[in-house]
């Protein structure tokens, strides 16, 4: 643990980013995937994604939306999202923290998910081993060795203790930080202190959705005091979606509060890792007697191959993020200048700007 007065930056919302992070944690059999729609087909692809597999797990949803000051005080009962919940009320076994720091949101609404996964794999203390190896083709969350030591430390803690052992671990802090873009090296004087939003600034908080074994979901919002139940669902083997419909209604009923002109909203999912039902899948057809040149193995392998292409445009596209292009623009200023075209191209840039201005005041 660290001091938690270390500055923590914003990220993108992005399901490669968020993937990407979870996984530096030594998480596995998950990844992140957007949600375009909240109709009941799209969500049964959730859980049912391809022919012949069924039950995939999602272990937890989170939604990305602007942040209303006056909606986000301790007023949730006043738009029908319930009072938080605090002390003995809060469900046993569920892991809710309270956000102490700024910018940590993002990572903490996935902590939410991760530390809320039923059936999850945890690694023990010392050796590092799961204590249970039967990760169902996938389906159960690997929660790793970093996570488990600290969901381990912190599973007595208070909510607010909670935030503030996530706001001082440089583990978490590091890896958070590892995904954000360096704007700041462009936009800022280093000599003075960081800007801060305004009331005029748009400023997004992210929250999750969880299940918990009392056949409940949870909204899971750093910003309350406690957990927020909003509704009850049936544990029913065979329709595994009925607690995200739950969270839908939840979502459904934050958007209405919200101009039908404001689309700045954002909802993923954490599911299970595509590639881990996709090997099932080939698996059971060769059981079966499937030869490879069959068109089901075909599919079922160029669907795997392109989830090892989505994986590896995101390592690049992490990359990028990671890199300091900083050397390369004065560079490129320089040489510029030095042959003379700066200025003309300056000139340009401030004639199609003035245009710019006069097209925005005229519409």
């Amino acid at each position: 643990m660290a001091d938690s007065s270390g500055d923590w930056c914003t990220i993108e919302s992005d399901p490669g980013i968020f993937t990407s992070l979870i996984e530096s944690f030594g998480v596995k059999n998950v990844e992140l995937t957007e949600l375009w729609s909240l109709d009941d087909d799209s969500l049964k692809t959730l859980t049912a994604p391809i022919e012949g597999v069924d039950n995939t797990a999602v272990h937890g949803l989170i939604f990305l939306f602007k942040w209303q000051r006056q909606s986000s005080s301790a007023t949730a009962s006043l738009e029908g999202r319930g009072t938080p919940l605090t002390g003995d009320a809060v469900p046993e076994g569920l892991f809710f923290a309270q956000q102490t720091v700024q910018n940590a949101c993002a990572t903490q609404a996935i902590l939410s998910v991760l530390f809320n996964a039923r059936d999850a794999i945890v690694a023990q203390e010392k050796s590092g081993e799961s204590k249970d190896e039967g990760d169902d083709n996938g389906r159960r969350l690997v929660l790793g060795q970093t996570l488990s030591n600290f969901k381990d430390f912190t599973c007595h803690f208070p909510p607010d203790l909670r935030g503030e052992a996530i706001g001082s671990s440089d583990e978490i802090r590091k890896a958070h930080n590892s995904f954000g873009r360096s704007e700041d090296a462009f936009l800022s004087d280093p000599t003075k202190p960081k800007r801060t939003a305004t009331d005029d600034d748009d400023v997004f908080h992210f929250i999750a959705y969880v299940p918990h074994e009392d056949g409940c979901v949870y909204e899971l919002d750093g910003l309350q005091k406690g957990p927020i139940q909003v509704g009850e669902f049936k544990k029913d083997e065979a329709d595994k979606d009925q607690w995200i419909k739950v969270a839908r209604d939840a979502i459904q009923a934050r958007l209405s509060n919200y101009s039908p002109t404001e689309i700045k909203f954002n909802l993923m999912a954490i599911v299970q890792d595509r590639r881990t039902y996709l090997n099932e899948r080939l698996r059971a057809l060769a059981a079966v007697g499937i030869e490879e040149n069959d068109s089901a193995m075909v599919h079922i392998q160029s669907e795997l191959h392109a989830e090892e292409e989505k994986r590896a445009q995101w390592a690049l596209e992490n990359a990028r993020r990671h890199h300091n292009y900083l050397p390369f623009c004065v560079e490129l200023l320089r040489s510029l200048a030095g042959c003379g075209e700066m200025e003309g191209l300056m000139t340009k840039a401030k004639t199609r700007a003035a245009e710019k201005r006069k097209r925005q005041q005229k519409s």
